[in-house]
Parts: C-alpha cells; structure tokens; sequence
C-alpha cells in the first residue's frame, strides 16, 4: 500500500493526526523518543522536516531512529531541493501556490523530480496554501499571505489545486503561530473542495485542535507541541480532542 492511500484510508474512516518534528530543533534521540510518545497517545504519521537547518544527513538520521523505534509511516516534508532524504517512506511534492517566487511554485519541482524518480520515493501530490502569521514558512517562500478574514482566496487557491489534480490541500499558519488557521477559513475550503483538507500551525491546545476538527479539517498537524513539552498527558489531550471529534 503507498503512503497516499494509508492516509486516504485513515480519513475515510474519521480525523487524522500528524506530528511534525523538525530535526534542527531537537536530538535525534529526543525526536525518537517523542515519536514514541506521540504513537502512544494515537498520532497516524509523522511528518520530518522544517523551514531552515535541514539536512540530508539529519533527516534520513531522523526518519530511521524514529521509523526504528514506532514502525509508523515517515513523510518528508521539504524546506526545498536540496536535502532530499532517501530514509522517509514518501515526499509531499508539494507547491507553495501563493508564493511570489516561482521557484517555489514548480521551479524546485522540475529540479527534483528527476532525481525523485530515481530513488524511488513517494511524491504526495499537496497544493500548499501559507495564511496569516505565516511565520519562518512565509517568510522563507516569500508568501502572499491569505489574511485571516479572506476566505474567499483561500477557498480560490484550494479550488485550483483540486483542479490542477493535487492530492491534498494544506492550510499552514506557520509553525509558532500565536493562533490557528480561522475555522471559518477551513470551513469554507473543506465545503469547496472534493480532496482531504490538512491544517496546521498554532494548534496547541485540545480546543484549538478541537475547533480545527469540527470546521472540517481532515488531518491535524501539530509540531511545536512536541517542540515544547515533554508532558504525553498534554499531547494525548490534544490528539484526543481530535479523534473525539469523529466519534473514535
């Protein structure tokens, strides 16, 4: 079974959570450490990547230890071409649609996919849509950011992602974001489109992630999270106000 159709599998049958860890920001011991925390507790994926400091070397070290110690599925989530892992189960080919850099929309793609091809990873087809903070992720690919009360941009973007035949939709609003993307804004983008809506950025408590459910988010990204409490408890509370949600 491909990754793609793992994560199709979970969302059939209610809401999925990710863990993103990004190995600039912690030990590759630690990372495996929380990986197993984050299992225990009912997290789906686990996502492997970050905006600056990424490496081949710490993520294919990353997606090992952590693949090692909980056997669940390792997406790489790219800062670009240039540190490509070959230890992850799949790459989100992914492109940041309101960036103003073309690079970053399909410049980097055409780069990479020879070489994508060549070592057999997955590519996870993702329209990438950055909103309001934005934070290090806006910045780094020079987004148009979709302001918090503009719904109908981001459902515009979504839309046109569906059409151009990508996968997923992700609504980021950038990891350390002082709040999530707006329930209204996931609403209005999961009743437009026909593909699985994934939100992350700033979900940090049960009722953030919660509220990110209820308006119809598919999968929940959740990162600093992990980055800043070593309490399984809180984690755990978060993931369940998730999986509640759609009534598991």
């Amino acid at each position: 079974m491909t990754i793609e159709q793992y994560i199709l599998d979970k969302v059939r049958n209610g809401k999925v959570h990710m863990t993103l860890f990004d190995p600039d920001k912690q030990s590759v011991a630690k990372a495996a450490e929380m990986a197993v925390k984050c299992k225990e507790a009912g997290t789906d994926v686990i996502m492997i990547g970050g905006s600056t400091g990424i490496t081949t070397k710490n993520v294919d070290e990353t997606a090992i230890a952590i693949k090692e110690r909980t056997g669940l599925p390792c997406i790489y989530f790219p800062a670009g071409p240039h540190a490509i892992s070959t230890k992850c189960d799949a790459i989100y080919f992914m492109s940041i649609v309101n960036s103003t850099d073309p690079i970053m929309i399909t410049g980097a793609h055409a780069y990479a996919s020879p070489y994508i091809k060549k070592i057999g990873i997955e590519p996870i087809s993702m329209g990438y849509i950055i909103v309001e903070p934005g934070m290090t992720v806006g910045r780094v690919a020079k987004a148009n950011l979709i302001k918090r009360d503009d719904t109908k941009t981001a459902v515009g973007y979504a839309l046109a992602c569906q059409y151009f035949g990508m996968k997923f939709v992700y609504l980021e609003a950038g990891s350390g974001a002082n709040e999530p993307v707006p329930p209204k804004m996931i609403a209005d983008v999961k009743k437009a489109i026909d593909i699985p809506l994934i939100v992350g950025g700033g979900i940090r408590t049960p009722e953030d992630a919660s509220a990110t459910a209820k308006a119809g988010a598919d999968v929940i990204v959740t990162g600093t999270l992990v980055e800043q409490t070593t309490d399984e408890f809180k984690i755990k509370d978060v993931i369940d106000a998730i999986k509640n949600r759609s009534g598991q």
